[in-house]
């Protein structure tokens, strides 16, 4: 039997753990790498992004080829070290050969490439791509199959592996990365706001940003119209819902510029004024719709307004299109807006708020985590949380606050105080010191 030079086995053992090293790195580097830049990168006309991002579509199968090449080498280059290491030092070679070999690997071969690479992932993916897509497609038979006998083995286990299935949506990869970078600083409070209520418009429905019908600014249409005129005048609002007979019985729409048109065109006699021409049919939408398809509505319609109503007909308030761009941008007032403030900062860290006031509104503007899923309002989630309409004084603590009800009228709480728990605790040693 032919025996190989000292040299030559050194060598060899070198690239293989040179090979480890491209193999380690190209997966950190491939797994790593940006799909979004990837993209744009491949639209701009460059080849080796679309090698890139074909290789991330396929990632099972990209870290399977990678895994077995990374494998392969690093027992070969084991097996080798071991053989020579023996010929020298006898069965004590066995050893020496394990904690060299341990030593060559975990530097050279994993955390050097891997810190390599992981610190421009993109750059790296880049330039080992053209090599890596042959070697995945040499070893995808042998792939598919361990990937076969990998499913067949959790089946036993119950554990059931679906090719298709997503861990995660392209929403929730999304959420995960504005988070992140918020987290980091690379991404302030607003612009996460911002991209995050974009993302949510498909979660929420119009009842969640809808005026409440205790709210809503309406006015009879059987009023004389000089009364009529002057109400629309005065009014903040440019569009103003009408009833008939019953406050509940909407019967059309009025549009202040439309009122104001009609007037111009009598030469301001009221007396003149026919509401049946300027009054518009009014559109009611359910209040399950999503925000998104809402949206898609108002742009569709050329409109801005729209009735929400229940299950049974009944009108539970109205939703604009300037409802759902708060949703996206934060609260847009203007100089006719009559801004009602509803949350109080207090210097002892707590906050005094108005009952009515929507929980992702809240949320937003102190950066808190209060679910929204059983309630709107800060006062509903008090009560769906109590079981209870509670009595004034009353405290409550849960999902890490203190709620302290301040006011109520008749079966509404109008007033809260909140205090986070670490700080009403904080609060209560000093105190006490």
């Amino acid at each position: 039997m032919t025996e190989f030079p000292l040299w030559l086995s050194v060598g060899s053992i070198a690239l293989l753990l040179v090979l480890s090293g491209f193999f380690s790195g190209s997966e950190t580097a491939l797994t790593a790498a940006s799909r979004a830049r990837m993209h744009q990168m491949e639209k701009s006309g460059n080849k080796k992004a679309a090698v890139v991002s074909r290789l991330i579509q396929a990632r099972e199968r990209l870290i399977g080829a990678l895994l077995l090449g990374n494998n392969l080498v690093n027992i070969l280059a084991s097996a080798l070290a071991t053989s020579v290491l023996l010929k020298t030092f006898g069965d004590a070679g066995v050893a020496y050969a394990t904690l060299l070999m341990t030593a060559l690997v975990l530097i050279f071969s994993e955390v050097l490439p891997k810190t390599w690479a992981i610190s421009n992932a993109d750059k790296f993916a880049l330039s080992v791509a053209p090599v890596v897509r042959p070697l995945v497609a040499i070893f995808s038979p042998i792939v598919a199959t361990i990937e076969v006998i990998v499913r067949l083995i959790l089946r036993l286990f119950g554990i059931r592996i679906d090719e298709e299935t997503a861990v995660l949506s392209a929403h929730d990869e999304l959420r995960g990365t504005l988070d992140l970078q918020h987290k980091e600083g690379a991404l302030v409070k607003a612009d996460r706001d911002r991209i995050g209520g974009l993302l949510d418009l498909a979660e929420l429905d119009v009842s969640d940003v809808m005026v409440h019908r205790t709210k809503v600014f309406a006015l009879n249409a059987d009023l004389p119209p000089e009364e009529l005129i002057k109400e629309v005048l005065a009014s903040p609002f440019t569009r103003i819902p009408l009833w008939r007979d019953d406050p509940d019985e909407f019967v059309g729409l009025l549009h202040a510029k439309d009122v104001l048109r009609a007037l111009a065109a009598v030469k301001g006699d009221t007396s003149k004024f026919k509401l049946d021409k300027v009054m518009t049919p009014l559109w009611f939408v359910p209040d399950t719709t999503s925000l998104q398809n809402q949206l898609n509505a108002f742009l569709k319609r050329k409109t801005h307004f729209a009735l929400v109503v229940d299950e049974y007909g009944e009108v539970m308030g109205l939703v604009t299109l300037e409802d759902i761009l708060e949703e996206i941008v934060g609260e847009i007032a203007d100089e006719h807006d009559n801004e009602l403030p509803g949350l109080h900062p207090q210097t002892d860290g707590s906050v005094i708020v108005d009952g009515s006031v929507p929980i992702r509104d809240l949320n937003r503007a102190t950066d808190w985590e209060l679910p929204d899923d059983e309630a709107t309002t800060i006062a509903g989630l008090v009560i769906y949380e109590a079981k209870v309409i509670p009595e004034e004084r009353q405290i409550f603590t849960f999902h890490g606050f203190r709620f302290t009800v301040l006011k109520r009228e008749k079966n509404r709480i109008t007033r809260l105080r909140m205090m986070p728990l670490a700080t009403a605790l904080a609060k209560t040693k000093r105190e006490g010191s």
